[in-house]
């Protein structure tokens, strides 16, 4: 097993099999690590898709304070919310991919978080657990395809190209959300 020095602190796992040693540089990386992976990007199986339910689970939060607040005022939230974990989730993106030493590592998430958020965007009326279903599935089907320009888009640089394909993801399950009702399907 090999281990990696770094400035600070360095860990090791089964460096053998073909694995990275992760280096760790102080308070920083854990901060960054936590962003990224929202809690959920360590789970063995799917982060992304768990990455996606918190999405979902986030906009139902963010719905609810459309009681308190109106409808307007929790779409200036949601907005917010997108454009705050873009440029946060970028950041953190960015330095986990420098801490795992791996291109878009699968304990990133941030990226399906926002991405997740932006299709309910384009819902024209509140999400009922249909909607949020529906926008759940589509979201997924976009990211795991990939149509163009989301593979190219992917290739940018570190935490750009990790949330900019989940961004356009976003997008195209978005539009399609909203178009299901022309479609006879809603």
């Amino acid at each position: 097993m090999k281990v990696e020095e770094t400035s600070d602190v360095s860990f090791a796992r089964g460096a053998e099999d073909g694995e990275r040693a992760m280096s760790w540089r102080g308070p920083r990386d854990a901060v960054a690590l936590a962003i990224a992976s929202c809690g959920v990007g360590f789970i063995p199986l799917a982060p992304g898709t768990w990455g996606s339910a918190l999405g979902v689970a986030l906009y139902f939060a963010v719905q609810a304070s459309e009681v308190a607040c109106g409808a307007k005022v929790a779409r200036v939230i949601l907005v917010s919310l997108i454009i705050v974990l873009a440029f946060v989730g970028r950041w953190a993106a960015t330095q986990t991919e420098a801490i795992l030493k791996r291109k878009d590592p699968g304990p990133v998430v941030i990226d399906e978080v926002v991405g997740q958020l932006v299709v309910f965007l384009f819902a024209a009326r509140a999400v009922d657990w249909r909607m949020a279903l529906a926008g759940f599935i589509l979201f997924r089907l976009f990211d795991t395809w990939k149509p163009y320009p989301i593979r190219r888009v992917e290739r940018l640089a570190s935490g750009t190209g990790i949330m900019a394909d989940d961004l356009i993801a976003g997008l195209y399950a978005g539009a399609a959300l909203w178009a299901l009702p022309f479609w006879h399907l809603w």
